[in-house]
């Protein structure tokens, strides 16, 4: 699942970047250039999705780029966070379920080499960020 967040990016006397989500309460990081800074805002925003996931809580739907002013002396930027591959690298919490569904379900499953583990996260993720 990728997910689309508006950050907010100040450039520092020294060259070094401050980036800010607005819609994730206090993520907030910083690096040494634009390049640096782009990678840890994606790395702080996808661990600040990732902790609420793995308590059991949702996450905040993104702003549309549009509606988040950027002050004097910063601008707005997308992070495009690519949940699925930070959480196969960092995600620590994995739970086993089985489920039941209609046969007729199973075997188109099956034919078409679906990972049903794959379809049951991507719907529950989906519905998570509504």
């Amino acid at each position: 699942m990728k997910l689309l967040y508006p950050a907010v990016f100040t450039a520092n006397e020294d060259g070094s970047y401050t980036v800010e989500v607005p819609d994730l309460p206090g993520c907030v990081t910083e690096g040494s250039d634009l390049a640096e800074a782009i990678e840890m805002g994606i790395d702080a925003a996808s661990g600040w999705i990732l902790g609420e996931l793995e308590e059991g809580k949702g996450y905040p739907a993104a702003s549309r780029y549009q509606n988040v002013a950027a002050p004097e002396g910063s601008f707005t930027s997308i992070l495009v966070l690519d949940m699925d591959a930070y959480a196969e690298k960092y995600g620590s919490k994995a739970i086993r379920k089985n489920i039941t569904i209609p046969a007729w379900l199973n075997t188109y499953g099956e034919k078409n080499n679906l990972n049903f583990s794959r379809v049951l996260t991507d719907a529950l993720m989906e519905r998570a960020a509504r």
